[in-house]
């Protein structure tokens, strides 16, 4: 019960291209397994091989580790925790408690091409030991050997400063596995969104570059945060930033090829709001558009940039009606003037009849200086647009948020933000957060699909680090980020279902607002590692089980499930059969029992079902003769069913 080995996959793709350079090789252990003939290989490619002394590369110390990690198989399991989850029958929402890297290995089978947005906030690299645990950091002289810090009479050469590269190395040895992990899960169409900040801004394109491939990026977003992380002596650094990969580009092209991404514009509401306020003031047609040409220079407001008039119907931006080749060239008589105003150079880009009727309806636009006519561009009616690559987010809402939750959290992403670039993903998308935080990211999938209607599926990922003692959710009683980040789900969907419940005239759904919850474990089996002159007869009764002592059904069932490759929100029922309770998940996709003694009457009843897979544990049957008995009864009543006994 390892996790996906990516090495073996990774041949058999190697394979189905190259069928020739596929050879036997002996593995530590002297056996046989299969490999490549690399230098077959190089020949099948040898105009396209990279000079190995001068080449384009991205490298630091202690990379060959970080990729090396990347592909070791690890045994460790997600275990269910019924008690701290939410809706667990219903929810399609997970929530899993451990390291983002161990998570991923485990995940490469059950979500292998199923994901289809991934956003993540690692944490930025302040030039201080990079504290986030792992097991991909290289110890101090680990790293000092591989950089020759010290001479052959062991003096330092130089300072260990943050200008070194030491925790360029640490930050980028952490990262590398995880990014590299997550590509897999990504469906052919999906994308990565990743915040960071000017530390290691350009180590992550280049690493991402190297992952995702340079062709499939899309972006660098700038986010402007509007606060002041870093008073420096030179500059007030107010911006992160957000690279945008794709999975596959050209994929991505086919896709949106009549359908652009298009997002919300930003700020509306608190934009019509103070619209409304300058309405009530009694101010001027002339004077409300004169300050909202003032308000739309501030950068949360740069969305609405040429929305400064209003009529009856609403706020609009004037546009261009001419610029157009054999246009209509009927002049058009001005209201304002009382007289035909000038046909612009190759005429009107609307047909007579058209323009009259827009005229007829007040979407005309007329000057009194000379200027020439134009259609009004109503907000009501365009209040989509495509992302910029410049953002702005008022953080102050998320801050009044997180305090009513009394969920305290430094700096969480802002909850507006991650709603826009979520939008951009299908309905029934997979979203996944391995640096989950507050969770965020949680909260606006939730949000949206109360907004639009959506199934959108979330999966969370987040450390059980602790938080500061000294810090004001250590003194709430929070102790770890995933408490804060849980009780922020869990407050949140109540908010939501509240807000649904009030809702009038709207046709509102309650979404998903549950999430199953799995913590991050070491294997259900017990690690056995003996010789044979090591048993003594003492050891025996400890033995008959292969399976530790602590473990329930769910953690066994959900090993199995992650094992055979099923995802972790399918459906799950039970039902009783002969005092034995029975585990049956997606409507038969798998049935299982773990009972300490199964009847011949609950192994024929788990068969007449047909499931595609059944399994049992081995300390359920008494004798061989027991278990060459499930076997017989597969056979008559379910032949195609793959049974597994653990």
């Amino acid at each position: 019960m390892e996790s996906a080995n990516i090495r073996e996959r990774n041949i058999d793709k190697i394979a189905e291209l190259f069928p020739n350079v596929i050879t036997e090789a002996k593995d530590e252990d002297g056996n046989i397994k299969k490999g490549i003939d690399f230098d077959l290989l190089k020949k099948e490619l040898a105009e396209n091989l990279a000079d190995e002394q001068e080449r384009y590369a991205f490298n630091w110390v202690g990379k060959k580790e970080a990729i090396a990690k990347t592909y070791e198989p690890i045994t460790k399991i997600l275990r269910p925790v019924k008690d701290k989850s939410k809706n667990w029958e219903n929810t399609e929402n997970i929530f899993i408690e451990g390291n983002n890297i161990d998570t991923l290995k485990i995940l490469q089978e059950s979500y292998l091409n199923a994901v289809q947005m991934i956003y993540i906030d690692p944490p930025y690299n302040s030039g201080e030991d990079f504290i986030y645990k792992d097991d991909y950091s290289m110890d101090t002289d680990d790293y000092n050997a591989q950089i020759g810090m010290f001479d052959e009479e062991e003096n330092k050469l130089f300072k260990n400063t943050e200008s070194n590269g030491r925790f360029h190395s640490d930050w980028c040895n952490s990262m590398y596995p995880s990014l590299k992990l997550s590509q897999n899960l990504l469906k052919d169409d999906g994308i990565i969104f990743i915040s960071i900040d000017d530390n290691e801004l350009y180590n992550l394109k280049k690493m991402c570059d190297e992952i995702f491939g340079e062709s499939n990026f899309i972006a660098n977003i700038v986010r402007n945060t509007n606060s002041s992380k870093n008073q420096s002596l030179f500059v007030s650094v107010s911006h992160e930033y957000c690279l945008v990969y794709a999975k596959n580009i050209e994929t991505l092209k086919l896709k949106h090829r009549d359908n652009k991404w298009s997002v919300p514009k930003n700020n509306v509401d608190e934009y019509m709001k103070r619209v409304s306020q300058l309405e009530k003031e009694g101010l001027s047609t002339e004077e409300i558009t004169a300050e909202l040409k003032s308000l739309t220079r501030y950068p949360r407001f740069i969305d609405f940039t040429n929305y400064w008039y209003f009529d009856d119907r609403g706020l609009y931006r004037k546009d261009n009606i001419g610029g157009v080749r054999n246009g209509n060239l009927n002049p058009v008589y001005n209201p304002l003037t009382k007289q035909n105003d000038p046909v612009p150079p190759g005429g009107y880009r609307y047909k007579e009849e058209t323009l009259k009727q827009l005229i007829d309806e007040d979407r005309i636009h007329f000057h009194t200086d000379g200027s020439l006519p134009t259609v009004k561009r109503y907000l009501h009616e365009n209040m989509e647009q495509r992302p910029k690559s410049i953002m702005s987010d008022d953080q102050r809402p998320d801050y009044s948020m997180m305090k009513a939750f009394n969920t305290p959290f430094d700096n969480p992403k802002q909850l507006s933000f991650i709603k826009r670039i979520l939008s951009l993903a299908d309905k029934d998308a997979i979203i996944m957060d391995f640096f989950a935080g507050s969770s965020t990211t949680a909260h606006g999938v939730m949000k949206l699909n109360k907004e639009d209607g959506g199934q959108r599926k979330y999966i969370m990922v987040q450390l059980d680090e602790e938080v500061n003692p000294k810090s004001e959710a250590y003194k709430k009683g929070y102790k770890t980020i995933t408490d804060i980040s849980i009780e922020r789900i869990r407050k949140a969907g109540e908010a939501i279902v509240d807000d649904v419940n009030k809702s009038q005239g709207e046709k509102l759904q309650v979404p998903d607002v549950g999430y199953r919850y799995f913590r991050l474990d070491d294997s259900n089996m017990k690690d056995i590692y003996y010789s044979a002159n090591e048993y003594s007869q003492d050891m025996i009764a400890s033995l008959e089980s292969n399976i530790k002592e602590d473990r329930s059904d769910l953690d066994l069932l959900y090993g199995v499930m992650i094992d055979w490759g099923l995802p972790l929100s399918l459906n799950h029922e039970t039902e009783e059969m002969d005092n034995a309770t029975v585990h049956i998940v997606d409507c038969g996709s798998l049935v299982a029992c773990f009972e300490d003694s199964i009847t011949d009457d609950v192994v024929k009843g788990i068969a007449q079902k047909k499931p595609l897979r059944a399994v049992f544990r081995d300390s359920s049957f008494r004798n061989s003769p027991d278990k060459i008995n499930v076997t017989e009864i597969f056979k008559l009543y379910a032949p195609s069913t793959t049974v597994k006994v653990i």
